[in-house]
């Protein structure tokens, strides 16, 4: 992937690179676990509030921040990508936004962190993966998540790279269109396992969005899709479907628990948004199959 038309604007950038939160943060083992199994890549903590709650007590109390000069700059390569990234999923979705939906677009927040942060939904913590939060309308990305993207999931490249950050923001469309609080107001009414394929869809409809941007970024003359591109985006949604991760883990694969959807559909639903290019092929809600 190469940059065609690098965009590095910082006024909607939080850089809190070297600002380490302590205390207040998920506390404990017991609540990172719970959030990392559900969102890691990907779901939005404001629909889990009340089971981190649950395990850890309420998100807040007393914060103090340790100040690192040293890591002020740290993945500073990582950071510049993320933010061209962040920059043109913004100049895509106004786009298609203003000329697809005739509606306005607004764009959310960039946070980059180091280890530990505060969010509008709660404490975050490197070990949760990015994440986008509603309650604030912020994506939140810790630099170091890229390194574990390539050492433990064998997923480099700029594109697999970019397809974290452009996943992100897909939630932020969903966000926008009202997908997100309709998912939310779902938690109580129907049954886990109904909650579960609900939130496959969400997932699988961000990852298509996040093809989608790749797609109108090319297209656009902002990036300049190369071979070997399409491969290493694949490689990073298969990398992450529920039944690769139970199966890494050991686990028996049990679908009726995946929130996030197989490598299968991770893959074909990016790959739909990528090859095609068009926003009303990613309804993954009215789609009779996944």
């Amino acid at each position: 992937m190469k940059w065609i038309r690098p965009n590095n604007d910082t006024s909607n950038f939080d850089d809190r690179r070297g600002r380490i939160s302590k205390g207040g943060a998920i506390g404990g083992i017991g609540g990172i676990v719970v959030v990392l199994l559900a969102l890691f890549l990907g779901k939005d903590p404001g629909s889990l509030s009340n089971i981190v709650n649950s395990v850890t007590g309420a998100a807040g109390g007393t914060q103090q921040e340790m100040v690192d000069e040293s890591r002020m700059h740290e993945h500073e390569d990582w950071k510049n990508l993320t933010l061209n990234v962040f920059n043109s999923c913004n100049d895509v979705w106004s786009e298609i936004f203003q000329n697809e939906l005739g509606r306005t677009y607004n764009k959310p927040t960039l946070v980059v962190y180091t280890d530990r942060t505060q969010s509008g939904c709660g404490g975050a913590d490197a070990q949760m993966g990015p994440f986008y939060c509603s309650a604030d309308r912020k994506v939140y990305m810790d630099m170091s998540f890229f390194q574990v993207l390539n050492e433990r999931f064998r997923a480099s490249g700029d594109l697999a790279m970019a397809y974290v950050t452009a996943h992100e923001m897909g939630h932020h469309v969903q966000y926008e269109l009202g997908v997100l609080e309709q998912f939310h107001a779902m938690r109580g009414q129907i049954s886990e396992t109904e909650y579960n394929e609900m939130s496959v869809r969400v997932e699988l409809q961000a990852d298509f969005y996040a093809g989608l941007w790749a797609h109108y970024a090319n297209k656009m003359g902002i990036i300049q899709l190369e071979e070997g591109d399409l491969e290493d985006a694949l490689t990073a949604a298969n990398a992450i479907g529920d039944d690769t991760l139970q199966k890494a883990a050991g686990r028996a694969v049990v679908p009726d628990s995946f929130t996030h959807g197989t490598s299968e559909q991770r893959m074909r639903w990016f790959k739909k948004g990528y090859l095609y290019g068009r926003f009303g092929d990613g309804d993954t809600f009215n789609a009779r199959s996944l």
